[in-house]
């Protein structure tokens, strides 16, 4: 006769205790700020970018490579402000997975790691003048 192995209950995607699962909610809720932050700033760099390589390109402006600098800081601060806010978002869970183990895969994580490949993508692509 074959033993059976027990069978191993998947972990819960909230842990059951309520306090816990509210503070897993306001760390989404929090990532999901600093994910609309990171966004601006990283559109409203390429916006000022694109105008100010606008008016370089026209004589407009003494100095050509402005732009490109500004365009630069904005995204860096746009990727750097997203490695932030994962990164807390990462230690409030695990935090909390040591009380009361649950699922650490989380939708706003997937989010937030695409949010920091666009943001260096766009880093890149401005200092080689790619956009």
């Amino acid at each position: 006769m074959a033993t059976k192995e027990p069978v191993r209950a998947a972990k819960p995607d909230f842990p059951k205790d309520l306090g816990a699962t509210r503070t897993i909610l306001a760390a989404d809720r929090t990532l999901m700020a600093w994910i609309r932050t990171s966004l601006s700033m990283l559109s409203f760099g390429f916006t000022i970018y694109k105008f100010l390589q606008g008016l370089a390109d026209s004589d407009q402006i003494s100095r050509a490579d402005s732009p490109q600098h500004v365009g630069m800081f904005l995204a860096a601060a746009g990727t750097g402000a997203m490695l932030l806010g994962t990164a807390s978002y990462w230690v409030t869970l695990r935090e909390v997975a040591r009380m009361e183990p649950f699922r650490l895969t989380r939708s706003v994580l997937l989010v937030a790691f695409v949010m920091s490949i666009a943001g260096l993508f766009l880093f890149i692509a401005i200092a080689n003048r790619l956009v």
